[in-house]
């Protein structure tokens, strides 16, 4: 069903201090600047100078003093002010073109009182051209007058200007803290400063010079770093600046460090700026709304029915809940901001209308909490929400319905039986008892005394997180709450039933913040190293059932997310590859039945070599460590496999050795595996101590040698006392008495000969007899034998024929 938007009405002006004078103003001066506290209780209004008195109206909703102010003709009126949301009370800062700078506060006495008055130029050498006020700073823009600087050429007067800050921040019950100046830029054209809740952005203005008005710089003080963006180029490059380390950069010296920025493009044909929660926003010419995000990527909205006809013509933009919204003139029209579509047009009875940001969050009233997230509008008529009105068909249910809702939901999808459970069965079943509870606390069966006792710890942890979701949003340490916000997350997400949308979380989770996520997991299983190189954990086994669990009949999760288990191994895989296989160690000695670590499905080893990619893409340490810390045979063999294939002979020897007793089938494998590369080749001498402790104590003289023989190369020559130069040595009987004492050491005592070759390994002490030696008049008995006899060696016998 269509939504329709709404413009609610919030106030008309009355319960505003200076009502008369507020609506005057709203109604005359098309050209009035206004502005909105963060409190939403203030609202400033400012005229351009020359302008007939009041130039200034500060106009308070309840009870509180309006303040006005009128400067007469001939002297400076402000070039800019701002409302300050300080926690005692409401300040007003007032800056001046030449620099002076006027600080207000109400609440201490009677009315409005100067509280502080500075310069922003001492010297009067700089004219003050663009001001802003972003969260506890003053940045100006000033233009360099002194010196020789204005005797130069266009170029050179280009970039003779200047970016400063000044912290400002309340100190005492009626006193102000303006700290020193530091200059975050140098030498650089004249920017118009823009803020949101956490950036500041400083754009192109109508005499910035031609060739740099396609870019523009969004600085965020909480990351401490600049964004120099040319949207209609489609670059960006991200520099640090942080004012608290002293950065600062020569502007031209950064453009010059950046390629591609400076290519020759057309300005930007800009009507209205806009700082949104989004990033910063403009209105063309065209009618074509763009935005550009606080990393620097830009990207079109969306475009208006009609487009702006000239500079004259008012224009605002504002952003709620997904939703553009234009004021054009006396037409509103809004927008997706996710496809661009135009969702509704409106025709208004003014077109002086300006758009006001929502109260800042933690900071509304009774009355704004009703209206929180919307847009305001506001008007001579008065002050107006912009919204969506729901359906008057829809019913919301009760407090009650909806606790049996989705408690019938959640058994559900515990439940074995196939008949559907419905709410009211579990109404008038007494075995769903927490359902039922939940419910007679809502109804107020339960005294407020019982139920805060009962509620305390989770009332103070919900309390702590919607303080750190204000916190974020306000833009104040955004790095470290992001990360407490992820770990609160990713703990809670790991005591839930971990399907569907809770899934789908967690992988987004550990996407965006692989480590804050992987700090959290840190803490739920209670990680720790044992000093040893593995890994102990002390979490209890309803939380591993989480982490190693499958998803429901083994399907594959939807839309290419994965299960706990293998996004844990993915996130280790990234951040702390080295840790990847102690805790798959670990993870293989916790679970039961059906949790993935000794059940039916894959084993863990297997599920995480998945996460690793495909077969051959997989860094080779990590696999080999998983194989090898797999503890399944055919797992192990295929490790000590690769090793071999890499010539790893002491690892793989140690793989064998590191078996536990219990798995001799599996040491004889591995030593079979080894020995066969023993008698191939001698690269395996030197190890040859190792491969004596990985024998089985069981293995037989007689056995081993068969083993060798098998594996022996084949002789093709007959054997050379020596080898070939270049060749293999060959296999011999001193290399191989060490393990032919491994194998007999197990049956040698003392009795008859086990093995036909044992005795090559007994020393029997003494030598053999000398045979008896062939004289040479023996010879003559035996003709044949000359032959044998060497040169020479035979001229002494006699001849007897």
């Amino acid at each position: 069903m269509k939504r329709a938007g709404t413009l609610r009405l919030l106030s008309d002006l009355s319960n505003f201090s200076g009502a008369a004078r507020l609506r005057e103003l709203l109604a005359g001066d098309p050209a009035v600047r206004v502005r909105c506290s963060p409190d939403g209780r203030h609202l400033l209004l400012l005229r351009p100078p020359g302008s007939p008195a009041p130039q200034l109206l500060v106009a308070v909703r309840g009870p509180g003093a309006e303040l006005e102010s009128a400067w007469p003709l001939g002297q400076p009126s402000p070039l800019d002010a701002f409302l300050l949301p300080w926690p005692a009370r409401s300040a007003l800062v007032l800056v001046w073109e030449s620099g002076l700078v006027e600080v207000w506060g109400s609440g201490v006495g009677p009315g409005w009182r100067l509280l502080q008055s500075t310069e922003l130029c001492p010297g009067g050498g700089a004219r003050v051209v663009a001001v802003a006020a972003p969260r506890g700073r003053l940045v100006w823009c000033e233009e360099r007058l002194a010196g020789a600087e204005s005797q130069l050429g266009p170029p050179a007067v280009a970039f003779s200007h200047r970016v400063c800050v000044r912290t400002l921040e309340p100190s005492g019950e009626a006193g102000t803290n303006l700290g020193s100046t530091h200059i975050l830029l140098h030498h650089c054209p004249a920017f118009g400063l823009l803020t949101s809740r956490k950036d500041l952005f400083l754009v192109p203005t109508a005499t910035t010079w031609p060739g740099l008005g396609h870019i523009l710089l969004i600085w965020s003080p909480s990351k401490g770093k600049v964004v120099v963006a040319a949207p209609c180029l489609g670059l960006s490059h991200s520099k640090s600046l942080n004012p608290g380390r002293g950065d600062t950069w020569d502007f031209r010296t950064l453009l010059r460090g950046l390629p591609g920025l400076l290519s020759p493009r057309e300005l930007l044909t800009v009507h209205t700026w806009a700082p949104t929660p989004q990033g910063l926003m403009w209105l063309d010419f065209r009618g074509t709304v763009s935005l550009v995000q606080p990393h620097g990527g830009s990207r079109t909205v969306g475009t208006l029915q009609e487009a702006p006809a000239s500079l004259a013509g008012s224009a605002a933009l504002g952003t709620f809940h997904g939703t553009l919204a234009c004021v054009l003139g006396s037409t509103l029209e809004l927008l997706d901001m996710g496809s661009g579509q135009l969702l509704e047009r409106k025709i208004l009875s003014t077109d002086r209308v300006h758009l006001l940001e929502p109260p800042a969050p933690g900071m509304e009233d009774q009355e704004e909490l009703e209206t929180r997230g919307g847009l305001r509008l506001l008007s001579a008529v008065g002050l107006f929400q912009v919204g969506w009105k729901a359906p008057q068909s829809l019913e919301l249910p009760s407090a009650e319905d909806m606790v049996f809702e989705e408690a019938s939901k959640y058994y559900q999808r515990r439940s074995l039986r196939g008949a559907q459970l419905t709410p009211e069965e579990l109404r008038q079943n007494s075995t769903f008892r927490a359902p039922q509870a939940l419910a007679s606390i809502l109804q107020g069966h339960v005294s407020p005394s019982a139920l805060l006792a009962t509620l305390r710890a989770e009332l103070r942890d919900y309390r702590g997180l919607e303080q750190l979701k204000a916190q974020l949003v306000a833009g104040d340490e955004e790095e470290a709450g992001w990360t407490e916000l992820a770990e609160h997350e990713v703990a809670r997400l790991l005591r839930t039933e971990l399907m569907g949308d809770q899934l789908a979380q967690l992988n987004t989770i550990f996407q965006a913040l692989p480590t804050a996520a992987w700090g959290a997991v840190l803490r739920v299983l209670q990680l720790q190293p044992d000093g040893n190189g593995h890994l102990r954990s002390q979490a209890p086994p309803d939380v591993w059932k989480k982490v190693l669990g499958v998803t429901a009949a083994g399907k594959e999760p939807p839309n290419g997310m994965l299960p706990p288990f293998e996004l844990l191994c993915q996130c280790l895989c990234r951040l702390e590859p080295q840790w990847l296989p102690p805790f798959v160690e670990l993870a293989q000695q916790q679970g039961g039945p059906g949790w993935g670590a000794g059940g039916p499905g894959l084993p863990l080893y297997r599920r995480a070599l998945a996460v690793l990619g495909e077969e051959g893409t997989r860094p080779e340490a990590l696999e080999l460590d998983l194989l090898l810390g797999s503890g399944r045979p055919k797992a192990v063999l295929q490790a000590v496999g690769q090793l071999v294939q890499k010539e790893q002979w002491e690892r793989a020897l140690e793989a064998g050795l590191a078996l536990s007793p219990s798995s001799p089938l599996l040491r004889s494998e591995i030593f079979k595996l080894l020995l066969a590369e023993f008698a191939r080749h001698r690269r395996l001498d030197a190890h040859l101590p190792l491969l004596c402790r990985l024998c089985p104590p069981d293995l037989a003289p007689a056995e081993l040698l068969l083993l060798l023989r098998t594996h022996l190369p084949d002789e093709l020559e007959p054997p050379a006392p020596f080898p070939e130069p270049g060749a293999e040595p060959p296999l011999t009987v001193g290399l191989l008495r060490a393990l032919l004492k491994q194998t007999g050491t197990q049956g040698r005592a003392s009795g008859p000969v086990l093995s036909l070759y044992e005795d090559i390994l007994w020393d029997p002490g003494t030598p053999p007899p000398t045979p008896p030696r062939v004289s040479a008049l023996q010879t003559s008995d035996h003709p044949g034998l000359e032959a044998w006899a060497p040169s020479g060696q035979g001229l002494y016998v006699t001849d007897t024929g």
